[in-house]
């Protein structure tokens, strides 16, 4: 971990999700750019499926906007 943490190594796939798992955090956490977006998918991550459906539909109609 010490030296995925240092940038000697990257952790393959399988090894990420298993992190992740861990973590209770999408893998798609580990590769936002900043807080906002890590805070946004770890969000979205704890939806329902159902949820997730609306706050796309949502997104969707904000993207529509002028």
């Amino acid at each position: 971990m010490n030296q995925y943490e240092r940038g000697k190594h990257a952790p393959d796939f399988a090894t990420l999700k298993r992190i992740a798992e861990l973590l209770d955090v999408p893998v798609a956490w580990f590769y936002c750019e900043d807080d906002l977006d890590a805070s946004i998918v770890d969000a979205a991550h704890q939806l329902t499926a159902e949820q997730k459906q609306a706050l796309l539909s949502f997104i969707e109609q904000l993207r529509q906007q002028p």
